[in-house]
């Protein structure tokens, strides 16, 4: 009996980047602001921020870029086995890219189409990892297919929509737990194809000085097919762990920006951004092979997040721009009340593990864009991020997940 399988059983360990496992540094210039673009943006990276942004493109704008994320997460058990050690992830870079191209049909219409990445998961535990039967290794992504169309039905009011053709694929290995001998793996792969849509909006509120801008990006089902392939099995678990066909239904979750721009002077703009999650879609992690003895539900809970954005830009030139950036992005997991433990045979108040290890998310961001000519130019960014230690008190793994990033993103572009 097949049954289903949520995306975050198969994630090893979340992206580092976003709470949760959402990649949301999809352009080198909103990576600069810490994507507080929402309520302005203007360029061919609105496909994704804002599909009505991108009517500001003058003619046509193509854009193509990559992000590197290099994650360094670590976690510590407070009790039993490694008691005290930190264990890290192995040295990864993540290199989500992103394509964009816009092409402005007339003054009040606009098409456009973008490939990005906005859910993805990479990592590795070191060897010994004292956690390594719930999660050792993992790469995950959702690859999107966006078409776009913008439309301004009155003057200063802008219209966009699109929809979104997804491709994702899963990797993960794990350890077997006892009574398999130390090395025994479990590896499980799989794909899954989706759709899903987009809208936003912008008004220049007050003309050329304060705009407000909305986004939204639907929930997006993925219907997973793939096999398990058990290494190393003992003879006497070869019939229980024979290799086999696995099955899912993952929901990618729904996603709504709120953007508020203002630009007090000349060249300046400042901008705020509110973002939420609907983490809730994600009530638990389960694997659910053919043999429905393996299968091993466990609770999740994910509660709905609300982020924050912060972001400037300013032009010193027609050919040079700097950026800076701020964001908190909480992370959906429920966090350890370490005053009141829970009752016995009562679920744990954290249900964060190796398996999804997160934490609380702080970014910093700077950036730049240059213009080599009067249509080609670049724009990059760095982002530090820092995971605020955060305390879980699983079952069996009570301790503490902490970490940094170092994000690098660089966007080349044609714009006429």
């Amino acid at each position: 009996m097949k049954k289903t399988l949520t995306v975050a059983t198969l994630l090893a360990a979340s992206a580092v980047q976003a709470a949760g496992f959402n990649i949301d540094t999809q352009g080198s210039r909103a990576t600069g602001m810490s994507t507080a673009v929402t309520g302005f943006i203007d360029d061919a990276s609105a496909v994704y921020y804002n599909p009505a942004g991108i009517l500001g493109v003058k003619k046509l704008d193509i854009q193509v870029g990559d992000t590197g994320i290099i994650p360094r997460i670590a976690f510590t058990p407070s009790e039993g086995l490694g008691a005290g050690v930190k264990y890290n992830q192995e040295f990864t870079v993540s290199p989500p890219p992103h394509f964009y191209g816009v092409y402005r049909l007339t003054e009040k219409l606009a098409v456009g189409a973008g490939v990005m990445v906005p859910f993805a998961a990479r990592s590795q535990w070191e060897d010994g990892f004292v956690g390594s039967t719930r999660g050792k290794v993992s790469r995950f992504a959702a690859w999107h297919l966006n078409p776009t169309v913008a439309y301004e039905p009155i003057k200063r009011v802008r219209l966009g929509a699109g929809v979104d053709l997804v491709r994702a694929t899963i990797h993960i290995k794990r350890d077997q737990p006892a009574p398999m001998d130390p090395g025994n793996e479990l590896e499980l792969g799989g794909g899954a194809w989706g759709i899903g849509f987009n809208a936003g909006a912008q008004v220049d509120v007050v003309e050329r000085y304060l705009s407000l801008g909305v986004s939204y990006r639907s929930q997006i089902s993925l219907n997973f097919d793939g096999s398990a392939h058990f290494n190393g099995v003992p003879p006497a678990l070869a019939t229980l762990l024979a290799d086999q066909p696995i099955t899912g239904a993952v929901r990618l979750p729904t996603t709504v920006n709120i953007g508020l721009a203002s630009r007090p002077v000349d060249n300046l703009t400042l901008a705020f951004d509110l973002g939420y999650v609907r983490w809730s879609d994600f009530p638990e992690l389960f694997f659910n092979f053919e043999n429905d003895a393996l299968d091993r539900p466990v609770r999740k809970n994910w509660e709905d997040t609300v982020n924050y954005h912060l972001g400037g830009e300013y032009a010193f030139t027609d050919k040079f721009a700097a950026r800076l950036g701020f964001m908190y992005d909480p992370t959906p997991s429920p966090k350890a009340d370490t005053t009141t433990p829970p009752p016995p045979g009562t679920a744990p108040q954290s249900t964060l593990g190796p398996d999804l290890p997160d934490a609380d998310r702080y970014k910093v961001s700077v950036g730049a864009g240059f213009k080599f000519t009067e249509n080609i130019g670049v724009d990059a960014a760095y982002q530090f991020l820092y995971l605020h230690a955060t305390k879980t008190d699983i079952p069996g793994l009570p301790g503490t997940f902490d970490g940094t990033a170092h994000v690098i993103s660089a966007t080349f572009k044609y714009q006429m």
